[in-house]
């Protein structure tokens, strides 16, 4: 069962929370935290992408490759995930 998007953006934030101000996730890690049997993270990576895309569109996540934003869809490569530059973690 895929998670919903709205438990696929928690986690992204609760592993962020875990974090040091400033510091990065990779996709894989929220997928990893949502399906531990590797062919099931796996197949939840586009998911997890497309979430992080709409929560970048809405200001609320950034998501970099090689310290530059990008667009979490049309990103190749491995890509980071993190909070705004802008906002604290109280935000």
């Amino acid at each position: 069962m895929t998670p919903s998007d709205a438990r696929i953006a928690a986690v992204v934030f609760e592993l962020l929370d875990r974090r040091a101000a400033g510091a990065t996730i990779c996709p894989s890690d929220a997928a990893r935290a949502l399906a531990a049997d590797e062919g099931a993270w796996r197949a939840l990576m586009p998911a997890v992408r497309r979430v992080a895309a709409a929560l970048a569109r809405a200001g609320s996540l950034r998501v970099t490759a090689q310290g530059e934003d990008v667009d979490a869809l049309r990103a190749h490569g491995p890509i980071r995930l993190g909070r705004p530059l802008n906002r604290d973690r109280s935000a």
